[in-house]
């Protein structure tokens, strides 16, 4: 066995067993993501099989297949449907479940495919799904509704292309890619204050838009961005409720100020991202790129990239160096990522963006997981990977009831 292959197998097993340590963790996480490496971990999948032991399967044996089928080949030939065999081996298929389901929790994903070749297997996923299930709900999708300064709504998944309204000296389009465009006049000729406007996305919803300025904002489900349809003065100023994620405009004369609750979050010219729901325990807000200043009337720092800034309820700001900015935006990029998330904080991501109630019966699960896959997939499919790892659930009528 090579250095590599044994020191591949080593994070393997230490990450199944929970005793890696977070160093270790990365370094597998990022042999994974590594498309270089497709035929040592598939290997290792092969040598896992005579390895690992379990007392009762996890799933049954045509699952067990199928899973496999789809792990190797999504992973390593993802516009390749031709199924990798396994070994022929007798009672084969209780390590198969163990391999593959250990697969499903660090990050690979089960019958969906992320990341790479992404538009190539849309494609193919959808020629082979079937119709909704009655007891299924479908993933959200862009949904907003903008409100004018006047109290005007405009719908805008199914308003047309094109101008929508004026406000002021601002343009309002939606363009082809069905994003929301403010076009404004740099020849203002008027005093009068700027027309505030307000985006809000429902449960099951997401959008993006340009400002006037040029900045780009996404927003995630069950949130809002009200802003000047035109900035004026020293400042640009909006407010959020929910999560956005924002690439900001450079203009050093005139900085941009996000206001979440009592918190205020300054900046020139940046990427970051807001997590503040009123579910979470916690307003988060994640540097990618730049610098911000955020501040409340206790608390006053900057972050730097790859900071986070926790801020509770009633309580100081705390900022870390440990923030996962893949795992913050990775909403924005069409992906459920977790690491290490207890089983309700799924369930309010669940619930967010499939627009569903969540109830539990009896004690909640105590589990971790870590893993990754598609948004653009059924809640029947995401509660499915949570089934792999010994958590049961039922959909009924838009609502998730979590067993135990």
């Amino acid at each position: 066995m090579s250095a590599f292959n044994a020191r591949l197998n080593y994070l393997f097993n230490s990450y199944y067993h929970q005793t890696a340590t977070q160093q270790e963790r990365d370094e597998l996480f990022e042999i994974i993501n590594s498309s270089a490496n497709d035929a040592e971990l598939t290997a290792l999948i092969h040598e896992a099989w005579n390895t690992l032991q379990a007392d009762e399967p996890l799933f049954d044996a045509a699952k067990s297949m199928d899973m496999l089928n789809n792990i190797l080949q999504n992973k390593s030939n993802p516009d390749n449907i031709h199924p990798i065999r396994p070994p022929n081996k007798n009672q084969l298929w209780l390590k198969v479940g163990v391999a593959a389901a250990m697969m499903v929790f660090v990050g690979f994903g089960a019958y969906v495919l992320i990341n790479q070749h992404k538009t190539a297997a849309n494609k193919r996923t959808q020629a082979r799904l079937k119709p909704v299930p009655a007891h299924d709900v479908l993933p959200g999708g862009n949904k907003a509704v903008l409100t004018l300064a006047n109290g005007k709504t405009i719908t805008l998944d199914s308003a047309k292309n094109g101008l929508l309204a004026n406000e002021g000296n601002a343009h309002i389009k939606k363009t082809h890619d069905g994003q929301l465009v403010y076009e404004g006049s740099k020849n203002e000729g008027s005093d009068a204050p700027a027309a505030i406007n307000t985006v809000s996305t429902p449960r099951g919803g997401q959008y993006q838009l340009v400002l006037d300025d040029g900045s780009k904002v996404w927003l995630n489900s069950a949130s809002s961005l009200s802003f000047p349809a035109t900035f004026k003065g020293a400042t640009r100023e909006v407010e959020i409720t929910g999560e956005a994620y924002f690439e900001v405009a450079k203009n050093a004369k005139m900085p941009f100020k996000v206001k979440v609750n009592n918190t205020v979050v300054e900046v020139l010219g940046t990427h970051f991202n807001i997590m503040a729901y009123n579910d979470e325990d916690a307003i988060k807000t994640t540097l990618l790129e730049g610098s911000v200043k955020i501040s409340n009337k206790q608390f006053s720092g900057l972050l730097k990239p790859g900071q986070q800034a926790l801020l509770k309820q009633n309580g100081p700001i705390k900022i870390t160096d440990e923030a996962d900015a893949d795992d913050a935006i990775a909403w924005k990029e069409g992906i459920f990522q977790f690491r290490d998330a207890g089983i309700e904080a799924i369930m309010r991501q669940a619930a967010r963006w499939y627009d569903v109630q969540v109830s539990y019966t009896g004690k909640v699960p105590v589990k971790e997981f870590t893993g990754r896959i598609s948004r653009n997939v059924k809640a029947s499919e995401l509660m499915g990977m949570l089934k792999y790892m010994g958590v049961n659930f039922k959909i009924e009528d838009k609502h998730i009831t979590v067993l135990p």
